[in-house]
Order: C-alpha cells, then structure tokens, then sequence
C-alpha cells in the first residue's frame, strides 16, 4: 500500500509538471494594457497564450510603434507574442524630455516591462534599431532570455551609414545628385531630395505595400520628434544622438542561441549582417528573399518561418 500510495504521489507530480510546469510564464494571458515606467506609461498587448517561452517584441525607430508586429500573430499558437510601444512612441506616453532618450533608459523600460509582466524565461526579438536595444539589454539583464532573434540589425551607426551610401551608389544618377545636394546643402525638404528618399525607401525600406491588420485598430503614428532627436532626418542621414553610436564589440559576448535576419535588398545589407553574424558563436542567419527593411511585409511567409523554425528548434533541444 505505501508503494501504491508513492506511486500515485509521483503521478500526480507528473501530471502537474506536464500540465504547469511546461509553462515558464503560466501567468501570461491574452490582454493589453498600460505599465507605469519612469518618465510614463507603456502600451503592451500579449498574443495568445500558447505553452512555449514567449517571444518579447523590440520595434525599431527610435520613434517607431509595435504595430508591424501584428502581422506575427500566428508565432502566438505555440507561445505569447508581447508587443509593447516604447516610451514616447505609439500607444505610449509621448514626451519631449530628452533626458529620457538616451540608450540606457531604453534599456530599464525594457526590463521594467519584463518586471511588470513577470516574464521568467523569454526570447528576445529587435527589428532595426530594436536589435541594438535588444543587444543592450541582454548585456546587462541576461537571466531569464533563452534566445536573440535580431531582424535588419542595426549594431553601429557608422556602418549603417556606409551601407547606405553603398545602396545609394546603385540609384539612378539624378537620386544621387539630389541626395548629394540636400546633404551638402542640410537641406532636406527639398522635393527633388524628398523624391530621392522616397525612391530609396521604395528600394530598400518597403518594397511591397505595406501589409495591415485586423489586430491594428488604433491608428498611431510613430514620433518623429524622438526619431528625428536621436536619429536624423533621413534612413541614410544620422545627426542625431546616436551619430557616434556602436555596440558591434559587443556581440562576441553573447553566449546564448541567436539567429540573424536580414532582406535579401536591406538597409542592413546581407554581406553586413553575415559579418556581424561571425561574431557571435554558434549563431544561425536566414535571408528572406525579395524583401527590404520591412521584411515582415515584403516576405511575410519567409520571415515568420525563419523565426517560427529557429525558436522550434530551441524548444526541441
């Protein structure tokens, strides 16, 4: 009977591991709301509520919203997806405090969101200037993040400027004059330079139409203020605080799994992101085809396959 009465005590343990204990976040529920920080409030929002680590959602800018990010609703059948807006952008708090617009208090609204949301194990996932705070982050708050997607990286300033002018090079003559001009000149309101910027979006930013969502019902520009304040005028023009920025030292002190993802006609060009990608150990790249900086509307399908098959390979191990 004793041996019974053990039996059935170990049983049960197992049919609550295997119920719970799977779910690193059991807390983690479809839901949106708002998160006191420093400085404001933030919007979040949580997709599904599948078993799996969840995916954490760094949008790009600085300036940007989360709402792209929709569009990577179906990864929430196998785990949360958690979008949120950054302070000063989207849905949260917009302020002109410059004191708050700098890299490290990024950095604590991350981890105050993370706190607020009990996340005990996660991904870490960043888009553009997102990869770079995710890069961050995961330097001074590792515990707890199973894994780094970064998406379009952007690692350093100087590089992405060179990149850009390399993409420029390729443009018809008369988009490089103008752009030429307007950058010699400061002068970057312009129609013949607002034209060049546009031919170069259209190139190498978004190349498709733009791709929607049902889940997006509250239309909320980014803040150019922010973007303009950190970052400049333009993709390929940086007078901003970030003007002298680089972390790429620092990737070859990442010691967990990470992928690199980067659209075959990016802004943050493949043979840019293979050599970040020699940096960090053991790390994996996927290249979605036909696609720019916004790979998740140039390539949808590709970019969620490349995300959804890296993380399913971890949870397999």
């Amino acid at each position: 009977m004793k041996n019974m009465n053990r039996f059935s005590h170990l049983l049960l343990l197992i049919i609550i591991t295997i119920l719970f204990g799977c779910k690193s976040n059991p807390n983690l529920q479809t839901e949106e709301g708002y998160i006191d920080v420093r400085g404001g409030k933030i919007w979040y929002r949580i997709l599904g509520e599948g078993n799996e680590a969840p995916i954490l959602i760094l949008h790009g800018g600085p300036g940007g919203t989360s709402k792209s990010f929709y569009l990577f609703a179906s990864l929430s059948e196998e785990r949360p997806v958690i979008l949120f807006d950054q302070l000063g952008s989207g849905r949260s708090y917009h302020h002109k405090d410059t004191s708050l617009l700098k890299v490290e208090k990024f950095v604590e609204q991350v981890e105050e969101v993370k706190t607020a949301l009990g996340l005990n194990e996660f991904y870490l996932y960043g888009h553009s200037w997102g990869t770079a705070l995710a890069l961050e982050y995961y330097l001074k708050y590792p515990k707890g993040i199973k894994g780094i997607l970064f998406n379009s990286p952007y690692f350093s300033t100087q590089i992405w400027e060179a990149d850009a002018d390399t993409l420029i090079s390729t443009l018809p003559d008369s988009i490089q004059q103008a752009i030429r001009i307007g950058k010699m000149k400061n002068d970057f309101s312009s129609l013949s330079f607002k034209r060049a910027t546009y031919v170069f979006n259209k190139n190498f930013g978004t190349r498709k139409t733009s791709l929607s969502s049902e889940l997006d019902s509250v239309p909320i520009p980014r803040n150019r203020f922010v973007y303009n304040y950190m970052w400049g005028p333009t993709e390929f023009t940086s007078n901003g605080t970030l003007k002298n920025y680089s972390c790429v030292e620092y990737l070859k002190n990442i010691t967990i799994p990470t992928l690199f993802i980067t659209g075959e006609f990016d802004e943050a060009r493949p043979e840019t992101v293979r050599r970040f990608q020699n940096l960090v150990p053991n790390s994996e790249f996927a290249l979605i085809e036909d696609a720019g900086h916004g790979t998740m509307h140039d390539n949808l399908s590709q970019n969620i396959s490349a995300i959804r098959n890296f993380l399913n390979e971890l949870e397999l191990e």
